[in-house]
């Protein structure tokens, strides 16, 4: 198991390999379908760093926090499969989540030297792995708002990179 703390180097994402099993610690970005639209918004207008936001060598785990905890939602829904080029563009390194994704999207996320990993549906797990929960942007989305957790230990499967993956 590879052990990464963000933010991610470019020689760290390009080492990993399909199927390889990662442990995750630093800060993450949370959203999923109703938030990220919103981000990709910020970035085309520039105005990610009006809102905290830095996405080099970052982490989106696509989920929504609430009081349960986190868990994964699928990556294949239409709002968040669009969002993987455009964060992946913007900095995004590895986008976690569940589900298989399009080889269009395994192309352009393998195109800025990202990935995609799956996580389990966990979240009693995930729970005890997260240190600190910060609302960062689009409060009125409740818990589909992007939230920016520090965690600690969260392992994950990388399922697409380099032209590849695991489904």
């Amino acid at each position: 198991m590879k052990v990464l703390t963000t933010p991610f180097s470019e020689e760290t994402i390009a080492g990993l390999k399909v199927g390889e099993i990662v442990s995750i610690n630093g800060y993450i970005y949370c959203g999923r379908d109703a938030v990220l639209p919103k981000v990709c918004k910020l970035i085309e207008e520039n105005k990610t760093a009006e809102y905290g936001i830095d996405l080099k060598g970052s982490v989106i785990f696509h989920t929504a926090v609430s009081p349960a905890g986190v868990g994964p939602t699928s990556s294949n829904k239409l709002e968040i499969e669009s969002s993987f080029i455009p964060l992946s563009k913007a900095g995004v390194k590895m986008h976690l989540g569940k589900g298989a994704i399009s080889n269009e999207t395994i192309s352009g996320i393998t195109e800025n030297n990202a990935v995609f990993a799956v996580i389990p549906p966990v979240t009693a797990l995930l729970g005890n792995n997260t240190l600190e929960c910060e609302l960062i942007a689009f409060p009125e989305l409740g818990m589909e708002a992007l939230y920016r957790l520090k965690v600690k230990d969260f392992q994950a499967i990388i399922a697409a990179t380099n032209n590849e993956s695991v489904y």
